[in-house]
């Protein structure tokens, strides 16, 4: 079974699609008043969906380089508690640094769980 070229591992519009969400991110994590439809309730959910998205994106974009993504998406999430220290209404917290590391971590196991059931897929098919 073959893949649509735009749902192919590191293809172009894997690489936009997460740098567009990069971009949404920053917005959301900076704006002094981010839209309440982009809320799930709890601040920590916020984060931990926000970096499980992230990194399976990584993973689609860069699926050689997965555990390298590990190290830079915490680094983001560090980046973004510095600044929201420094902007007016927004709080820098180290439990929202834990919390984008526990989506990493859930996107990580997802995208090993994926990798394995595809991987038995295809060798069960030959």
């Amino acid at each position: 079974m073959k893949l649509p070229s735009m749902l192919r591992l590191a293809s172009p519009l894997s690489r936009l699609v997460f740098a567009g969400l990069i971009l949404l991110i920053c917005w959301l994590a900076f704006s002094p008043h981010p839209p309440k439809s982009a809320n799930l309730g709890w601040d920590k959910a916020n984060h931990a969906s926000a970096f499980m998205t992230l990194m399976l994106c990584a993973a689609w974009a860069w699926p050689q380089r997965l555990l390298w993504a590990v190290p830079g998406l915490v680094a983001y999430g560090g980046f973004i508690e510095i600044v929201q220290s420094f902007i007016p209404e927004r709080d820098g917290e180290w439990l929202d640094l834990f919390a984008d590391s526990v989506g990493i971590a859930i996107g990580l196991a997802l995208v090993h769980l994926a990798r394995r059931l595809l991987h038995r897929r295809f060798t069960m098919q030959r």
